[in-house]
């Protein structure tokens, strides 16, 4: 039971006041004028002016509330190093222990596991939404038990009672640490880039050690071994050696006394792209589809398009000079000897044998081809001629011998059955009962090799693919794509088919028939195998500890099979399906978790201080807790302090008027009456 004096006040405060200095000035004129009843008169108006203060007699009875500590364990991956989880978890059973048998204090313990998304040690947060829950009147301090590497410091909350930090670790530990800096998702093939490595010790480590071997190692190849100095940053040129993800792992062998080997490998996966893909297009001579070609390719930042169109042919005679009809002049020694293998792919778009490129250009198109080159011939009525350019050392390479018969006939183009696996093709037939707009001219062709994807008239081969040597042959039986770009009966996909028929012919890695790849999110990898075979059988996982697991593949749509995996580890895994193999890397590069592992109070200091708590170490043992008083030093030799709030419930409170009316009435005129009495008798 609590009592006290309130005030309810009857009028404003400010009107009280100045109700106050009126009496005070009548009294100074009463003793002035020598009235002998100031004395009484000045008391009935004190008694007035405190009736209007509302002075209450307020009991109540109050219910004691007992002091919550908060517990804070750190069970993020830092802390599962060397011996202090044990530490944590022996640490806070005791202090738990502590505090139950303190009287009136509740203990609330708080663990905190790793961050998602990387995102590291989340202490503050978890304090943060811990407090929110309990009232902050009752909260007496916050006891933290982790490493001190903290990662969430900007959403520390305010603190109304003493922090402190019992930090794990021991003098002694020491930990090795790999890092790269700079390194970019994407890159540019054949062009250099730069990055920065830096292998240091931390911590207590051995003293006179100057070099430490490195391990490079790309898409999971054998590694090759350097020495470099230890403590320096690296310059690193790489060059990437191929278009697409290029895996590279960068590690320094564990050594005996580190505290652990999960910052000593780097995993970098960059993203290989040409800088600019390179296409000589040549047109025989000018027609309605040209144009759609040098659109398409002009359109594609990435492509660097030269285009020469043959205006006049040599036969015509008609006495006009050439330096008057020639844009610029053909430079055919240039690009089909000298320079012809600075291109990507060579576009020949109803080309015949005019007497412009000798055989032996010709033939030297076919060498290009067969070292790796890419040809894409779109046929039109010349190609069934007797100048056709397959009547040309081009013969052993293009994959189909036309008829010398020429359709001019409407009719739908459609995907064959392989063509709905091949991803030049894959995904883009119309919707069931619908058709793409017609074509009205189409080559017979005979004898097709390679890939039929397209048929025409009559199931006639439209676009039949093939490989060359280490090239790649295209060949497009018809002149009439360009009717769907000016949205023929209806279009089709003209633009996505030309693009994607042009990048599988420069060997885009997302164009290959037979590919292995695999696409990750977080610790969850899709794998994805693309194949023209029915049935691909099981993928081989590899994880990095060398266990290795069989998942079968399941055929999502035609030529694609796919499965998800969950990898138990953080590192580079390998995937393996038939003559395909593939790796990729899970889990971030560099987990945020391992970048600083010697325990530390410093990061936390600058929260701890203007609470007057303090940080000490597990290792000395776990401190006694003490009660002192809020604003005074709540840390010491061996000890830390919490501050009882003395916080309590309200059961109930009973009021009772100092100054009922009827008493103020009494009194009031009572005290007039004697002073107008005292007065009058004088």
């Amino acid at each position: 039971m609590t009592a006290s004096i309130i005030f309810d006040p009857l009028l404003p405060i400010w009107l009280i006041a100045g109700l106050a200095g009126m009496v005070l000035s009548g009294i100074a004129l009463a003793l002035w004028r020598g009235l002998s009843g100031w004395a009484l008169r000045a008391l009935a108006a004190a008694v007035v002016l405190a009736a209007l203060t509302g002075p209450v007699y307020q009991q109540e009875d109050r219910e004691p509330l007992s002091d919550i500590v908060l517990l804070v364990e750190d069970e993020s991956a830092s802390q599962q190093l060397s011996d202090r989880g044990d530490q944590t978890h022996s640490a806070a059973d005791e202090i738990a222990t502590r505090l139950d048998a303190r009287d009136n204090t509740e203990v609330r313990r708080i663990t905190v596991p790793d961050g998602e998304d990387n995102a590291g040690t989340e202490l503050m947060s978890a304090l943060a939404e811990a407090m929110a829950e309990e009232p902050r009147g009752r909260i007496a301090g916050a006891i933290l038990l982790s490493d001190g590497r903290v990662h969430d410091l900007d959403r520390a909350p305010e603190m109304p009672a003493p922090m402190h930090l019992l930090h794990t670790g021991r003098d002694t530990d020491w930990d090795r640490r790999l890092t790269i800096r700079n390194a970019p998702a994407f890159a540019i093939l054949d062009e250099e880039i730069t990055m920065t490595l830096t292998i240091e010790d931390l911590g207590a480590a051995p003293e006179g050690i100057e070099t430490v071997p490195i391990d490079i190692s790309i898409d999971g190849d054998a590694p090759q071994r350097f020495n470099v100095a230890l403590g320096e940053e690296i310059t690193l040129p790489v060059v990437l050696p191929h278009g697409g993800r290029n895996v590279l792992q960068f590690t320094t062998p564990a050594v005996p006394g580190e505290l652990t080997d999960r910052n000593n490998t780097a995993l970098i996966q960059i993203n290989g792209v040409r800088d600019r893909l390179r296409v000589l297009l040549v047109s025989g001579e000018p027609h309605p589809g040209g144009r759609t070609w040098r659109n398409l390719l002009k359109s594609d930042s990435s492509v660097d398009l030269v285009h020469f169109t043959i205006l006049r042919p040599p036969e015509k005679q008609d006495g006009a000079p050439v330096r008057e009809l020639s844009l610029i002049a053909f430079p055919t020694r240039e690009l089909f000897l000298e320079k012809i293998d600075d291109f990507d792919l060579i576009i020949f778009d109803r080309y015949k044998r005019r007497g412009i490129l000798p055989a032996l250009y010709l033939d030297n198109v076919r060498n290009y081809v067969e070292q790796g080159g890419a040809v894409l011939i779109a046929a039109g009525p010349d190609f069934a001629s007797a100048d056709s350019i397959y009547r040309s050392p081009l013969e052993k390479i293009v994959p189909a011998r036309p008829t010398a018969r020429v359709l001019e006939e409407g009719f739908h183009p459609k995907v064959t059955e392989l063509g709905l696996r091949h991803p030049v093709t894959a995904g883009l037939q119309p919707e069931e009962g619908a058709q793409w707009g017609r074509w009205m001219r189409q080559i017979e062709l005979a004898e097709a090799g390679g890939q039929v994807v397209m048929s025409g008239a009559d199931t006639r081969p439209l676009l039949v693919l093939d490989r060359v040597g280490q090239g790649r042959v295209a060949l497009l039986a018809s002149d009439h794509a360009w009717l769907w770009h000016r949205g023929f009966e209806g279009g089709g996909p003209q633009l996505e088919l030309l693009r994607r028929l042009a990048h599988w012919m420069m060997k885009e890695p997302e164009l290959e028939e037979e590919a292995l790849w695999a696409e990750a999110t977080g610790q969850t990898m899709r794998i994805i195998r693309r194949s023209l075979t029915d049935g691909v059988g099981d993928v081989t996982i590899e994880a990095p500890s060398g266990e290795t697991v069989e998942l079968p593949l399941e055929e999502v749509s035609p030529g694609r099979y796919e499965a998800l995996f969950d990898g138990p580890e953080i590192g580079l895994y390998r995937l393996t399906n038939g003559d395909q193999s593939a790796v990729i890397g899970l889990g971030p590069a560099a987990p945020v978790e391992f970048e600083e592992t010697i325990a530390s109070a410093e990061v936390l200091m600058p929260l701890i201080d203007p609470t007057n708590g303090g940080a000490m170490a597990l290792a000395d043992g776990v401190p006694r807790i003490r009660a002192v008083r809020a604003g005074r030093p709540a840390a010491g030799r061996n000890w830390i302090g919490i501050t009882p709030r003395g916080a309590y419930e309200t059961r109930s409170v009973t009021q009772l008027p100092l100054m009922p009316a009827w008493l103020v009435l009494l009194l009031a005129s009572g005290l007039i009456l004697g002073g107008w009495l005292r007065e009058g008798r004088r």
